[in-house]
């Protein structure tokens, strides 16, 4: 397979990155919204479901860089995350917006809830992914 020029390596990573979270991330958090949060509370189902999806991120991030051969540059594994993160807040944006009928202010708020903000948190440490984790080797 054919290593993709350098310099869109960390755009397509970025992308895939962000498609496959978002994805695991809409399942993950119906099942939060839906099932844990009304049990324990919207603070406890967060902390349920934030490690799953650091793993989930983890794993994703190790494929993205390796299948787009994203390279140790920093710069690279920053516009790599960075760009996640951006489309992954916008697409949660669009879709409260849209689908849940929030307003922006509303969509903003909730951060500053202890879910909101354990929820951010991690949104910050799938951003800084791609700057911890390594490529796997081809042989």
């Amino acid at each position: 397979m054919p290593t993709p020029p350098a310099s869109s390596s960390p755009v397509k990573a970025g992308l895939a990155y962000f498609a496959i979270v978002f994805a695991a991330g809409f399942v993950l958090g119906t099942i939060r919204t839906l099932l844990l949060a009304p049990r324990l509370g919207p603070f406890a189902a967060v902390l349920v479901e934030l490690p799953v999806m650091l793993v989930i991120a983890w794993i994703a991030c190790g494929w993205a860089v390796s299948r787009f051969a994203v390279g140790p540059s920093k710069v690279d594994r920053l516009v790599m995350g960075v760009l996640a993160l951006a489309l992954l807040l916008a697409a949660e944006l669009v879709l409260a917006v849209a689908v849940f009928d929030t307003t922006v202010a509303g969509f903003l708020s909730a951060y500053a809830t202890p879910a909101g903000a354990t929820g951010l948190a991690g949104q910050v440490v799938f951003a800084a992914m791609p700057l911890f984790v390594r490529r796997a080797r081809r042989d």
